[in-house]
């Protein structure tokens, strides 16, 4: 890993340093406590019957053998969960999400859905005994024909997938967005040169090491327990309450450590049945998934057909754009074409433009979030075609890139126009790396380029920041960490404090421990909840600056305080805060700084630029990963290693989305790679060291000038592998995963070994 910084002006002393995580020792050590990790007396297993069907009627649910099984305790169907009356509910600032389409991807009521689907589920002794109940249940089916294509399921006599709201002529289509601006006729008009291209993208998931799991409690008094792995214990309280008709009052989530979430831990799947079983047996109630279980059941992300045409002038100003992308969104409306159509050619100044969007359900596992959901695959479209844009120009790719740079006053695709950016930043730090500048040599090598933009999230959080009498500190979130964001926290604790970040215990709190906070996810726990914890600790230090003053006899204003010191003018001898923390008992009691926020007008959105070097084996197209670096925009890095682990964490996960990862259905609408030995996650050996260089743009309406950096690496990858097989073999690959089987592919049709025609219709 090369260390490489671009740095813009720090002046901090702890902010920008590698402090070691808060958390590190009990996770080296195997102590630190995981979701399937918990256990109580009494405790019972859990386990979910699904369909073996995508799609199909449920006639009737005969659970009477498997109640007569020794130590089966319960077993619950949809018919056990109360009416679900709430339509909608706010999971995060003013994002709402559709509560009863969660309560049936939760579990079936009349139709299953999708291959995989919950339709009852049972409590027993032992996992042992749950998986012979669910045996035992009789579920009577009638099959339906499932619609598995997006091409399929947007023809206006398909079989309905969901009787929602519909439009465009088409059963299946829930949402189309539009967003348009210019005259984009006047601008294709202008163009010398036209590019269109269709490209098309499979499911892919997440693919965190930890399945997802649940432990219930509920206790006589009406009060329940839940403990789990989730990116946000608020929405997991939010929607477990609503699906049970129960106050959130009553409902207490303890978040567990999270084993990766990466988007696909924001909503619930186990966690109303686990509550559910242990009401109705009395007793606490474990649920955990199998690995299959997380592939066919939890969240991936959609699989997409978009087609792009971009045009450009002949000294290479691109002068019209046209995006049409639909988006799969599985048995439930929500694929993240919202955020596709709001992101893809962010990076450029486009002045005629036009973007169509649609949201399509069809026989698949409802979609999840993925980081920067909906970006990558547009990024895949557009970033090839501003490639091959570039070469008819005959402008090499990143000079084309800075000649349609957005900047700051550039329209944003939709929305206002950009404050501060650092696009141009991360292209010129590219152009400077030693990578890109380096010869490449040898045959059947390329090397590409890409960017991306991700616009971020800010929400809403909360932090208290508890002044200890030995003046040590500690900080509460409500930020389940994943990336090592309490070191964060501590770290800007410290800074405000004038602290050593060891002096400083970060601790992230349960649902009745802190107040209201949303998901970690959106590139937000940096920026808003870090605002926060800044916040609080200047809330504790005024109010230290007061207890400081009422024993200097001394007006609040007076007091100075530098470097963990507090003076004031005529008072003899400084005090430290250590000092100062041992007689707050005598000043009026204990210190708690407090913050609450919601940060929406402080987000600062991000950009990054990737190069790639690609070798393709000509006998059977498989494509190695030579080198690879990214630069990305981190507007300010509080931790500069935990930012490059970020970085090299997307592009990995970036890498396997282009060259290996997909969900394989059959002519049923079975999941056939259920299973990590089929469904390829890239391992060590397919991945060279990740360069990393972090570019430092200072967002400027943040404090401490973040962005937040934890999804926009994963957006360029799969163009900039795709534009490196370009350079080394001349072929245009336009679906993922770009796999060997059609790697080779497209280089026999090139060379004519196959039909064109053949090759298309395959």
């Amino acid at each position: 890993m090369a260390d490489s910084t671009v740095r813009g002006t720090n002046g901090f002393r702890v902010i920008g340093t590698r402090p070691i995580r808060h958390d590190g020792i009990e996770k080296v050590t195997g102590r630190a406590k995981y979701g399937a990790d918990y256990s109580f007396p009494g405790m019972l297993h859990g386990k979910v019957l699904r369909s073996p069907h995508a799609h199909a009627r449920i006639k009737s649910i005969n659970c009477e053998q498997a109640l007569k099984l020794p130590g089966l305790f319960a077993v619950v169907t949809a018919a056990d969960f109360p009416e679900c009356k709430i339509e909608t509910a706010a999971i995060a600032g003013e994002y709402t999400v559709n509560v009863r389409n969660i309560s049936q991807n939760v579990i079936a009521r009349d139709k299953v859905l999708y291959d995989g689907h919950a339709l009852a589920a049972v409590a027993a002794s032992s996992p042992h005994i749950a998986e012979e109940a669910l045996r035992l249940i009789e579920v009577d089916y009638e099959v339906l024909p499932p619609v598995m294509t997006l091409d399929d399921a947007m023809k206006a006599d398909a079989p309905v997938v969901f009787s929602g709201r519909s439009q465009d002529g088409s059963p299946n289509i829930a949402d189309h967005l539009q967003i348009e601006r210019g005259d984009i006729d006047a601008g294709f008009k202008a163009a010398d040169y036209i590019v269109e291209r269709e490209f098309r993208s499979s499911l892919v998931h997440q693919g965190y090491i930890e399945p997802h799991n649940a432990l219930a409690i509920y206790n006589s008094d009406g009060h329940l327990t839940i403990y789990c792995s989730t990116q946000g214990q608020f929405i997991i309280r939010t929607l477990t309450a609503a699906l049970l008709g129960m106050p959130e009052g009553k409902v207490r989530v303890i978040p567990a450590e999270i084993g990766g979430g990466f988007g696909g831990k924001t909503t619930v799947y186990l966690e109303p049945i686990a509550a559910l079983l242990s009401k109705k047996t009395g007793r606490p109630v474990k649920m955990v998934m199998t690995r299959a279980e997380v592939l066919r059941a939890s969240g991936p992300t959609s699989g997409t057909k978009i087609r792009a045409r971009i045009g450009a002038t002949r000294d290479g100003k691109i002068s019209a754009a046209e995006i049409w992308m639909a988006y799969e969104a599985g048995a439930y409306p929500g694929a993240p074409c919202g955020g596709a159509a709001m992101t893809t050619l962010g990076p450029y100044d486009v002045a005629n433009l036009k973007i169509d969007a649609y949201d399509v359900v069809l026989n698949k596992p409802k979609v999840g979030a993925y980081r920067a959901p909906g970006a990558p695959t547009s990024a895949f479209a557009c970033e090839s075609v501003i490639d091959e844009l570039a070469g008819k120009c005959g402008i090499e790719p990143l000079a084309f890139r800075l000649l349609n740079a957005a900047h700051e006053g550039t329209p944003q695709p939709a929305g206002p126009p950009y404050k501060r950016i650092g696009f141009v930043e991360t292209c010129e730090a590219i152009r400077n790396s030693e990578h890109y500048r380096s010869e490449l040599i040898g045959p059947n090598r390329g090397r590409g380029v890409a960017s991306g933009y991700w616009r971020n999230n800010g929400l809403q959080s909360s932090a208290t920041v508890n002044i200890h009498t030995d003046g040590s500190v500690s900080v509460v979130t409500g930020s389940v960490d994943i990336g090592g964001s309490r070191a964060v926290m501590a770290m800007i604790v410290a800074e405000v404090l004038g602290l050593d970040v060891n002096e400083v215990r970060p601790l992230v709190g349960d649902t009745d421990s802190i107040g209201h906070t949303d998901v970690t996810g959106g590139s937000r726990v940096a920026l808003a909840t870090g605002l926060a914890v800044y916040r609080a600790a200047h809330d504790a230090l005024r109010q230290l600056k007061e207890r400081a003053a009422k024993l200097g006899e001394k007006k609040p204003e007076e007091v100075q305080f530098q470097a963990g010191t507090f003076s004031a003018p005529g008072v003899p001898t400084p005090m430290t805060l250590k000092q100062l923390a041992g007689r707050l008992a005598r000043t009026g009691g204990p210190v708690t700084g407090r913050a609450t926020l919601d940060a929406t007008g402080t987000v600062g959105v991000t950009f990054a630029t990737m190069c790639v070097d690609v070798e393709v084996d000509p006998d059977t197209g498989k494509v190695q990963i030579l080198r690879c670096t990214i630069a990305q925009d981190a507007g300010r890095a509080l931790h500069p290693s935990y930012v490059e682990g970020q970085l090299q964490g997307g592009v990995a996960q970036g890498i396997g989305w282009a060259l290996n990862e997909e969900y394989f259905y059959d002519e049923k609408g079975l999941l056939r790679n259920s299973g990590l030995l089929d469904y390829r996650m890239p391992t060590c050996l397919d991945l060279p060291l990740i360069e990393t260089i972090v570019v430092e743009v200072p967002n400027p309406d943040h404090p401490l000038g973040i962005r937040g950096v934890g999804e926009i690496a994963i957006v360029p990858p799969m163009a900039a592998v795709a534009n490196a097989i370009y350079h080394a073999v001349g072929v245009r690959m336009t679906e993922l995963p770009m796999s060997p089987p059609r790697v080779l592919k497209a280089m026999l049709t090139k060379s004519g070994a196959i039909d064109s025609q053949a090759a298309a219709a395959d």
